[in-house]
């Protein structure tokens, strides 16, 4: 028996959040909380890199640009592996959680008060390793809500999901404003904000969380503690290092972050095969995971382009004019979640109404996937206009498409990884997940470099042919990894 079989049944008499255990609701109002900040900041920080010096910009150019923006989001997604292993080994999912949303609000705050290349590279990192515990561990207590075999479980997932994406439709849309109207270090104040208010809603929520919170799957020997801090401390000395000698150039930052979480995913998944505390069954399950991880990849490196290649394409492609008002470009990030916030509950209702009879995940990542490049092919009619000719209407339609490939993938990836994940690495496996995101999101950094106006037909076209060809390889492998799955859909 795992130990997301003992969540306890739901009872008539339940208090609950919208039909979902009530300790529900805390999880989505930091999650909503920590996404408002994320992507309040993110959606200006691209256009902050590389806007001119007189438009209150850095000035950087831009293919060093959407790298460092491309390698900072996979840094968010890669220091999930910090985040779960703290709570695997040494303070359990809750302690870390809270902690990890403690370092986010001082790296807005750091973007904010810090002017500069060295108030981006302070403010970045501890984001983007605060947001790596928030992400992996918000996730893994979800998880603790429910049985097993609970029906609930992908439609809790849903309405979780619901919550990161009220957060990002607010965020864009006000650090926007301000910033058009006062300036960036406004817009990264209101992020800090933002996150100080999730924090404080978060303690006074925590000690409605299962027992199963604090639990620490794994527990590090003390004898082997002081071995960890020297390893972590070597670590951090060689990426110094490096970086005083000038080996980790910006420009090839995103490349970087991308070998790195293949190394990391590669190395995960050894570990979790060969412990001794992996049983058969879960086994088979790890390694019904992996065709799932190569598609996820892919499906975010196309799905992330909305903060480089749709940033650049909605800043100089797009008609951006709103009755004689022109509207901040951070706005464009902020439609992706109002379909998400109009469709996650349509989703989260279907899968509840199906029950056994919706397709199996597989099949969900599968047309996922397909439909992710669909969206892309979608560019190729407006392919070839002048600047400011793309109509908004056209976005706003690609971005539907976007969106309903995200939720084919994101929360039911979500929810199996906390099914398919042996019970000793139950965190851990939720960052593998994670890692998949780290990959696609530090890809879409790369392959911004490869986009411009006079590209557009090739870069769109070849990047959609290929989702699309991954995606039907996906669904000709579901029978074998159905098998794998041993009885998990």
């Amino acid at each position: 028996m795992t130990r997301l079989d003992t969540a306890p049944a739901p009872s008539r008499h339940e208090r609950t959040f919208f039909g979902q255990p009530w300790a529900l609701a805390n999880l989505f109002g930091v999650e909503l909380w920590e996404r408002f900040s994320f992507y309040g900041m993110q959606g200006i920080l691209l256009i902050y890199l590389y806007y001119t010096a007189t438009q209150g910009g850095l000035g950087i150019d831009k293919a060093t640009a959407a790298s460092i923006v491309g390698a900072y989001g996979g840094l968010v997604y890669l220091s999930t592996v910090l985040g779960a292993w703290l709570s695997d080994r040494l303070l359990g999912a809750e302690r870390v959680l809270f902690y990890s949303a403690a370092v986010v609000m001082a790296g807005h705050i750091a973007l904010a008060l810090v002017p500069g290349v060295v108030g981006v590279g302070i403010g970045l990192v501890l984001v983007a390793l605060g947001s790596g515990g928030v992400k992996a561990n918000a996730t893994s207590l979800v998880g603790t809500l429910y049985a097993e075999n609970d029906q609930r479980r992908d439609a809790g997932f849903s309405l979780f999901y619901l919550g990161i994406n009220v957060g990002a439709l607010m965020g864009p849309l006000l650090t926007g404003l301000l910033q058009k109207n006062l300036g960036f270090h406004y817009g990264f104040g209101l992020a800090a904000v933002g996150m100080a208010i999730g924090l404080t809603q978060y303690a006074f929520g925590r000690k409605n969380l299962p027992d199963a919170a604090n639990d620490v799957p794994n527990p590090l020997p003390t004898n082997r503690r002081a071995l960890a801090i020297a390893a972590g401390v070597a670590v951090v000395g060689v990426i110094v290092v490096l970086a005083v000698l000038g080996l980790l150039p910006a420009d090839k930052l995103s490349t970087i972050v991308i070998v790195v979480s293949a190394l990391a995913a590669v190395a995960y998944v050894v570990v979790i095969l060969s412990s001794r505390k992996v049983d058969r069954v879960e086994r088979q399950r790890v390694l019904a995971f992996i065709p799932l991880f190569i598609a996820s990849a892919a499906f975010w490196s196309l799905y992330q382009q909305q903060f480089t290649v749709v940033t650049f394409y909605s800043d100089e492609r797009l008609d951006r004019n709103l009755f004689g008002w022109e509207m901040p470009v951070s706005w464009v990030q902020s439609i992706n979640p109002v379909f998400i916030i109009l469709l996650s509950g349509v989703f989260a209702a279907l899968w509840t109404r199906l029950g056994d009879r919706q397709p199996s995940t597989p099949i969900k990542f599968a047309a996922g996937t397909v439909i992710m490049g669909v969206a892309f092919l979608l560019f190729l009619p407006l392919a070839g206009g002048g600047p400011h000719s793309a109509p908004l209407l056209a976005l706003i339609g690609i971005l539907l498409v976007f969106t309903i490939a995200e939720l084919l993938i994101s929360p039911v990836g979500l929810s199996v990884t906390t099914k398919l994940a042996p019970n000793a690495f139950r965190t851990q496996m939720v960052a593998l997940f994670f890692l998949s995101i780290a990959l696609g999101t530090a890809a879409s950094g790369t392959l911004a470099k490869y986009y411009s106006e006079d590209a557009e037909v090739v870069y769109f076209g070849v990047l959609g042919a290929i989702a699309i060809v991954l995606g039907l390889a996906l669904a000709a492998l579901t029978p074998m990894i159905r098998r794998l799955m041993n009885g998990v859909r």
